[in-house]
């Protein structure tokens, strides 16, 4: 099992050159967490599930820094709807690529579990961008709701998939489609992917084009599994520009469609948790700044 992977960086920097071997590679990616790590971590979660714990709200939008792609400006890879249980615990719904059945998943997770799906163990960050009621409430029902959630599942999975094309998804695309079909209140059914892009379209969903920055990296599709270029528009992929739907881009609109929204970073080094509040982004490196709770762990 993998999570969502936005671009090929990452990917690119351990590969060795092409061989049949290339997808068990991008599959078996995890690394074994030390005892320090995984308590680390562990204390990181708890923290994490403090803040989703809070009065209030019973879905979220919660993201994780996986990845490194620092390259391209980019924090957050991997979004995902929180949402509270009967017993007020928190689960993860979210998209994954399931390397045994080489295909997309809907998987549930719970906050522990998710915090650990990131690749530096020393640095890492959370974002919960709480949601107004009604809007949360809409966008639990819709994730909870099989039909709703399968039908929004496309058959093949593409890291960096055109943030409106039908022909592959990836993680924060499933969210934002499952999104669409909750505040647009759509009927379910085969078009129901066509139908809910044209309602983030009409409703001012727009992903910035990520800047790639080398036309190496746009080779990637010819030898890195589960990276696609056929979807984007020719003047994207000329521009080397591609409009991937990212947890920065699903906050954005989240913020400009619910403005009562509430935005939480929290953070960790290997020396401290630092929880932030607000739609700035918290510090480069998990430094404390004017009025951040600071965790120590040492």
């Amino acid at each position: 099992m993998t999570a969502a992977l936005p671009l090929a960086a990452s990917v690119l920097a351990t590969l060795a050159p092409a061989s049949g071997a290339q997808a068990a590679t991008f599959c078996d990616r995890a690394n074994a967490l030390t005892a320090a790590e995984q308590d680390r971590l562990l204390r990181f979660a708890a923290v994490v599930r403090e803040e989703l714990g809070q009065p209030g709200g019973s879905a979220a939008l919660v993201s994780r820094s996986g990845l490194d792609l620092s390259r391209f400006d980019i924090r957050y890879s991997h979004a995902s709807i929180g949402w509270r249980g009967d017993s007020g615990a928190w689960t993860t719904r979210q998209l994954y690529y399931s390397c045994d059945e080489s295909r997309p998943r809907i998987f549930d997770q719970g906050v522990a579990g998710f915090v650990m799906g990131t690749d530096d163990p020393k640095l890492g960050y959370i974002s919960v961008v709480r949601l107004p009621a009604e809007a949360a409430n809409a966008a639990r029902l819709a994730s909870l709701d099989g039909q709703i959630a399968l039908g929004l599942l496309a058959g093949t999975y593409s890291a960096n998939a055109y943030a409106f094309g039908l022909q592959y998804q990836n993680c924060n695309q499933w969210v934002a489609e499952l999104l669409a079909a909750a505040w647009g209140n759509l009927a379910t059914g085969d078009d129901v992917r066509m139908r809910a892009q044209a309602w983030l379209r009409e409703s001012g969903y727009a992903p910035q084009g990520v800047d790639v920055n080398s036309p190496f990296l746009m080779l990637a599709s010819y030898f890195v599994p589960h990276v696609h270029l056929d979807d984007h528009p020719p003047q994207d992929r000329y521009e080397m520009k591609l409009k991937v739907s990212l947890p920065s881009t699903l906050e954005a609109f989240v913020q400009q469609r619910y403005p009562a929204s509430e935005r939480t970073e929290i953070c960790h080094n290997t020396r401290q948790v630092v929880v932030h509040k607000g739609w700035t982004p918290a510090a480069a490196g998990c430094e404390a700044g004017p009025g951040d709770r600071v965790i120590m762990l040492n």
